[in-house]
């Protein structure tokens, strides 16, 4: 018997709609290569430092980008170094000495874990960040950075949120007009 070309076409779709379908990967992994290959390019650009929900960090136009070295995070309660509580708030406000003795203790065994010191540590001093709330006593931030010295923690930077670029007199007059208007 004799088939209609329809009939020849409804069949040899029938027969192409009963085979599994084939996935193309091809493309996708083409795509994929592409993309982990722009996010490493892309990844080592950016430095952020972990933030801490109890610390409000200030604002500044600071351009330099920060460096990995060893963090000390003062909040309103503790100092931390690490992760780890070395002193409390009010002992050290409380206290008469410039050097903070917990803080001391811990950057000591920290410096005696690391003895070898690069040629720029040798000149500048070892390096460390501290990563204070913008709502702390200057006393207690002058007494951090007293004992950091102390210790051969000598290379000392301040963590900052960067605001977008804008001029230095841009950026005082934006912030004394808000001290002005709080006051």
């Amino acid at each position: 018997m004799k088939s209609s070309l329809r009939a020849k076409r409804m069949a040899r779709n029938h027969r192409r709609m009963q085979q599994n379908s084939k996935l193309n990967l091809v493309s996708l992994m083409d795509i994929f290569t592409i993309l982990v290959f722009f996010l490493m390019v892309n990844s080592g650009d950016v430095e952020v430092l972990q933030s801490d929900k109890n610390i409000k960090l200030p604002d500044s136009v600071a351009e330099q980008k920060p460096d990995l070295s060893l963090l000390i995070k003062i909040s309103e309660t503790d100092v931390i170094v690490q992760g780890r509580s070395v002193a409390s708030v009010a002992d050290i406000l409380n206290s008469d000495q410039d050097a903070i003795a917990g803080l001391t203790k811990e950057l000591e065994y920290l410096a005696e874990r690391k003895p070898l010191l690069t040629d720029q540590e040798k000149q500048q001093g070892r390096s460390v960040t501290i990563m204070g709330d913008q709502n702390i006593p200057y006393t207690l931030l002058k007494r951090v950075m007293s004992t950091c010295a102390q210790a051969d923690y000598r290379d000392i930077s301040l963590a900052v949120n960067a605001l977008p670029k804008m001029d230095e007199q841009a950026f005082i007059e934006a912030n004394s007009s808000t001290t002005v208007e709080e006051g």
